[in-house]
């Protein structure tokens, strides 16, 4: 009996290796082939912010490179209801009538119903949209009767479907079928990405509402609030002179007054987010010192205010501040000052203001009756907000704030804003 396996030669074994190579270098070539593909996708899918431009870049890119032509992305809503978020190239049949790319369909409904969750599950599925135009012989379908559905997911969070499809349909290959689940992969963490983003962004702007809420409500303590109280302490004294010193109560209506313009005009320029309107025009330290002064007029209080500039050679100039930081540290000073005048009795109030080691200090002492800093959320809770709010403007500000009181014992408050320069 003849061995019927031939020995091999030499000529067989160079064609063997011949064929092997050749198989070798398809492979490797349809590996690269994959590769690029992938990192083309995920390119657009970075570059774009809007997710629908995304996904129409997206389906342009998987049709051209696997010598498809037609492809469509559903995506479900906040209420798992599916949607048609990109297409490309559908035929008029679909294209001319919108409600027939509405509702559910056989691939959404393998979808929804779980048997479409994995690269083992993707299936070449028979088109129920294109199921009547197949039937009656319509030409505006293009013929078209079969596409590959690809689920997107991110996680086990179901989010939609890729379809691609194309006159002259041929069953993709499962190396395709899983280059295309790779792709419904990306899709699904651009989209989740996307949709983060956009919850971070909402986010920030809910949080930007309420601390710009915040600033009004400090706006409106720091002027109208104080503006009202010094025109009532003005009003009060008029009121107690009125019959035995008649005119010392109209110099006192007269201040009331022009407080209150002053009040109104400042309130204006606070909820216009302007500057605070001694800062106009001056300095910080120049427009504390007047505020000193004012205050001194009007309280009959001894208040001294001191400004200590940087002992570093140069011409001694305060540093060059934003409008924000020198508006907010102004106001806290204000604040602070207006609250030793009501609350502390105190005979001697100090405002300093110092340039130490690339930051800047600004302190308000008093000897007055004190309290005790742990009682502060009861101050708040009974309406007095001036602690809360100046511990609120020196966190915006990025500064630290140090509140050191005792009873019967004055009070410092201290602020340290590091600065650049």
């Amino acid at each position: 009996m003849m061995n019927s396996e031939q020995p091999r030669g030499p000529a067989s074994d160079h064609l063997a290796a011949a064929t092997d190579g050749e198989e070798a270098a398809t492979s490797l070539l349809g590996s690269n082939r994959e590769l690029a593909i992938l990192y083309t996708i995920a390119g657009q899918l970075n570059r774009k912010v809007d997710v629908r431009e995304a996904l129409q870049e997206v389906l342009s890119q998987v049709t051209r490179l696997l010598g498809l032509k037609t492809g469509w992305v559903w995506l479900l809503d906040e209420e798992g209801e599916p949607f048609l978020a990109a297409s490309l190239s559908l035929p008029p049949y679909l294209a001319d009538h919108p409600d027939r790319m509405t509702g559910r369909c056989l691939c959404l409904d393998t979808f929804l119903g779980g048997n479409l969750a994995s690269a083992a599950n993707i299936n070449v599925l028979r088109c129920s949209r294109l199921r009547n135009a197949e039937r009656e012989g319509d030409p505006s379908s293009w013929g078209l009767r079969f596409h590959a559905s690809v689920p997107i997911h991110v996680g086990e969070m179901p989010l939609g479907v890729l379809n691609v499809a194309s006159e002259d349909w041929r069953e993709l290959h499962s190396s395709e079928l899983q280059l295309l689940h790779i792709i419904g992969d990306q899709i699904g963490l651009a989209i989740q990405r996307a949709r983060l983003s956009a919850e971070h962004t909402r986010a920030a702007a809910r949080l930007a509402a309420i601390e710009e809420r915040n600033r009004l409500a400090r706006e409106i303590h720091d002027t109208l609030a104080q503006g009202l109280a010094a025109i009532a302490l003005q009003l009060e004294t008029a009121d107690a002179l009125l019959l035995s010193q008649p005119e010392r109560a109209q110099a006192a209506i007269r201040r009331a007054l022009a407080l209150a313009r002053s009040n109104l005009e400042e309130a204006r320029r606070s909820v216009m987010d302007l500057r605070a309107a001694p800062l106009q025009d001056h300095s910080l330290p120049d427009a504390l010192a007047l505020l000193v002064k004012r205050l001194r007029a009007e309280s009959g209080t001894r208040l001294e205010f001191r400004y200590e500039p940087s002992p570093a050679p140069g011409p001694g100039r305060f540093p060059a501040l934003s409008p924000h930081h020198e508006a907010g540290l102004y106001r806290i000073a204000q604040e602070a000052l207006n609250n030793a005048l009501r609350h502390a009795a105190a005979e001697q109030i100090t405002l300093t203001l110092a340039v130490r080691d690339k930051m800047i200090v600004l302190q308000v002492q008093d000897d007055g009756r004190g309290f005790d800093p742990e009682r502060a959320r009861d101050y708040t809770r009974e309406g007095h907000f001036g602690l809360a709010g100046m511990s609120e403007r020196a966190r915006l500000l990025g500064a630290q704030i140090s509140i050191e009181s005792l009873p019967g014992a004055g009070t410092s408050i201290s602020v340290y804003l590091p600065y650049q320069g």
